[in-house]
């Protein structure tokens, strides 16, 4: 049965060019082809194939989960047609509960993927140890970070695994539970990951670094947070990409920059229709030109927003609304911070999915080193001041007339400031939502921002039916999330 098993066909992905700049062996895109397993680890290059068929998933349906519904929950943003469906905080209808079942499966089978990595590349004879234990690490890092994923959405999940990968009926393993595995994943994957990634788009040893620190400060281990944002701040590989007006986040941003200063740990894609992020194109509306003709602009903002109206004009982020009339009343506004004027259509998006940038790594810093010490630091705020001062077009490393200043702050208030300053730093990029679910702010930010209530149903996703189903281990009556 196992032999039979090992013959599962697994999603691999081509390594293809990008640029003319940028060899095939620079960049990391998506297009799948099948491989035996069995046949595999025989070269450098097959085993590196068998860790590519991990990225596919994770790249897909992101728009039915991390990203999309993290965004629209937030108090800056709302849905339209479908996607109006989540501004009343009622819960995921069943149009919703379909497309986050995607998301499920597109995890579950990015973890099989790397567990079937690394359940067979240790045994490879082919292959040198150094390669094997890279790559091992490589597969490691993926299966942490998808965790980590669920683990937010979903709470405690069945912990596939490659010494369980046999077994179809798993029970649901706690929060706690989920956390040391991805914990001792990230570990492992930090002793053996390169200094530079093998490819633009893989992880480095400085994303696992940042991933343990952002799992630390949701576990409120925030020592621990502190030291690891803090390694790799002081590695000096990192730099916050300088701006000096609204259009110069596309320099970040953009479709057709290759890579930055900034890119810690991407999610990359190109322009293949069926292949692309389809995000960007979510919030695009096609007369505007942004995302080529396309667009179904199913998220928007308002300018008569409190959180809108309280954002400072001069802040160079905030220009990344514009005024559209989208149909659905007066003020409606659309963002242009991930615009795609190239794409083929909508599912040939090439912007990448920014998962991790060194903006990520100096407000996790900022926020673990002040909790960590009961007070906000000098360094703390040195951190903050970094991407408060790129966001005025000023320079990161130099003092300005926007800093803030420790002594004007106590502990409290100077968390106040930054929260606000993720909420702005990292607005559509999938993260607000669960920033204040993690701070227990959720409830009085939106009730503030959007006259809503947010029931506890909105904090946990539904475990899909299809997962009840086939798997035995779960019980439907007591396994489900609460309000599904």
């Amino acid at each position: 049965m196992k032999a039979l098993i090992n013959r599962i066909i697994v999603n691999s992905i081509l390594v293809i060019a990008c640029s003319l700049v940028y060899s095939c062996e620079d960049i990391l895109e998506e297009s799948p082809k099948s491989i035996a397993v069995e046949t595999f680890y025989n070269t450098l290059s097959e085993a590196e194939t068998a860790v590519n068929a991990i990225y596919l998933p994770i790249g897909e349906n992101l728009h039915n989960g991390e990203i999309g519904i993290n965004s629209v929950l937030s108090e800056f943003t709302y849905g339209r047609g479908s996607w109006a469906a989540l501004n009343s905080y009622t819960g995921l209808n069943d149009t919703w509960k379909t497309r986050i079942s995607g998301r499920w499966t597109s995890d579950y089978l990015a973890i099989r993927n790397a567990n079937i990595v690394i359940g067979n590349l240790p045994s490879a004879p082919a292959l040198d140890q150094d390669d094997k234990d890279r790559l091992v690490a490589e597969a490691k890092f993926l299966r942490a970070f998808v965790y980590f994923q669920l683990v937010r959405n979903w709470g405690g999940v069945p912990i596939r695994t490659e010494e369980n990968i046999f077994e179809i009926n798993l029970a649901r393993s706690s929060e706690d539970e989920v956390y040391d595995f991805i914990i001792g994943d990230l570990l492992d994957a930090e002793e053996a990951l390169p200094d530079e990634p093998r490819l633009i788009g893989t992880p480095s040893v400085w994303a696992a670094k940042t991933l343990l620190a952002d799992v630390y400060l949701h576990l409120e281990m925030y020592t621990e947070a502190s030291t690891k944002s803090n390694e790799v701040i002081n590695s000096g590989q990192f730099a916050l990409v300088p701006v000096n007006s609204t259009d110069d986040f596309q320099n970040i941003f953009g479709a057709d920059v290759v890579t930055t200063n900034e890119e810690i740990f991407y999610s990359r894609f190109s322009h293949v229709s069926g292949q692309g992020n389809v995000w960007p194109g979510l919030m695009a509306h096609p007369a505007t030109g942004l995302y080529g003709t396309a667009g179904v602009y199913g998220v928007y903002s308002l300018s008569s927003n409190l959180a809108y109206q309280a954002w400072d004009d001069d802040d160079f982020r905030k220009g990344q609304w514009f005024s559209w009339d989208i149909g659905v009343g007066p003020n409606t506004l659309l963002s242009m911070k991930f615009i795609d004027p190239g794409t083929p259509g909508l599912t040939g998006g090439a912007s990448p999915v920014t998962w991790y940038r060194y903006a990520d790594v100096l407000l996790i810093f900022s926020e673990a080193n002040a909790r960590s010490n009961n007070s906000p630091t000098a360094a703390a705020v040195e951190a903050i001041n970094q991407v408060h001062r790129r966001a005025y077009g000023y320079d990161p490393l130099s003092a300005s007339p926007m800093d803030f200043n420790a002594g004007d702050y106590d502990l409290s208030g100077f968390l106040d400031l930054i929260v606000q300053e993720r909420g702005y730093e990292f607005e559509l990029e999938g993260k607000r939502w669960l920033d204040l679910k993690r701070l227990n702010k959720a409830q009085d930010v939106i009730s503030t921002i959007k006259g809503e209530d947010v029931p506890q149903l909105n904090y946990l996703w539904p475990i899909p039916i299809n997962e009840f189903n086939f798997n035995l281990g779960l019980d439907p009556n007591t396994d489900q999330n609460p309000g599904y």
